[in-house]
């Protein structure tokens, strides 16, 4: 029926934001929107009508949560960083009929997801400020996935992906991208250092792993990273843990995915976090068949359950 038509993993760092307004930082971010408005224009080129977001700013301690009101309108001001984004309005068209479905398809697939139509939630700034540029024209809906899950096994979130694209190919009529929104390494600058990391990662050995990972998705090595990803998450300090990474690659059919990555915006660092745009080419896979990795928590993963 529907069509998962495009994946790929995104930044949201809040200096692009800055990036346009007048002051140092004027232009800085250039490259990275240049490339989430390649990535929009791709999905408009596929015929997208929803984007799905996996949110790693969506912090939630007990299920996973979809946020699919009808209509997100409003002004923003970060609660972490309100410095780098201060009252930026933003508007994005919703989609209930889809959140119902996904959320539908999780719990048949056994993973406990509650979808949020009617409700006063607005998207976290992981949503808002990829959307800013990618959706300037509103041509796209939206949902928000809960990608920041203090409580929750990596296997889940895979599972989730995977139960994701089922009900947009088995049961949606319309076209649909998959977005993973968070860095690779998210290790902050200590408090009083953060202006000189605006553009570094906070560390060699931080950058290198990213770097490795980077190669390992162009290379398609995706058996070795799948089984990486639970101890490079916590050593690596991912965003939100990397359920956004474990959801993008769940949908695409985890360690058994044949493509591999092609960069849009190469890798920087921000505020000492590493961060990329990179997109995932979809590869047809057995709907009926929940990729390997992902039936059990037992084999290479492990729990994230603390901040």
């Amino acid at each position: 029926m529907g069509k998962l038509a495009l994946a790929a993993k995104i930044t949201h760092v809040p200096s692009l934001y800055l990036s346009e307004l007048d002051g140092p930082r004027k232009g800085s971010r250039r490259s990275a929107i240049d490339g989430l408005k390649e990535i929009g224009r791709r999905c408009r080129e596929l015929g997208v009508d929803t984007i799905v977001v996996f949110d790693t700013h969506w912090l939630v301690n007990a299920s996973y949560h979809i946020n699919c009101g009808p209509r997100f309108q409003g002004v923003y001001t970060s609660n972490e960083l309100p410095h780098f984004i201060s009252n930026m309005p933003y508007e994005i068209p919703g989609n209930p009929v889809l959140g119902r479905l996904l959320a539908k398809s999780c719990n048949d697939w056994g993973v406990e997801t509650l979808a949020h139509e009617a409700t006063t939630l607005g998207p976290e700034y992981g949503t808002l400020v990829p959307m800013r540029y990618m959706n300037e024209d509103l041509r796209f809906k939206a949902i928000c996935v809960s990608a920041l899950c203090t409580s929750h096994y990596l296997n889940d979130s895979a599972r989730l992906g995977w139960a994701m694209r089922r009900a947009v190919e088995d049961h949606y009529d319309g076209t649909v991208a998959f977005l993973a929104s968070g860095s690779l390494s998210h290790r902050f600058a200590q408090n009083g250092l953060a202006p000189q990391f605006a553009d570094r990662v906070w560390s060699p050995l931080l950058e290198r792993m990213d770097r490795d990972v980077v190669k390992m998705w162009e290379n398609g090595e995706w058996v070795d990273f799948c089984t990486m990803l639970p101890e490079y998450a916590v050593k690596g300090h991912g965003e939100g843990f990397m359920h956004d990474t474990a959801m993008l690659l769940g949908a695409l059919g985890w360690s058994a995915y044949a493509g591999k990555a092609e960069v849009v915006t190469p890798y920087f660092g921000s505020s000492a976090t590493g961060q990329i745009n990179a997109l995932f080419p979809v590869t047809p896979q057995d709907g009926h068949a929940i990729p390997k990795a992902q039936a059990s928590s037992a084999e290479g993963f492990q729990a994230v359950s603390r901040l």
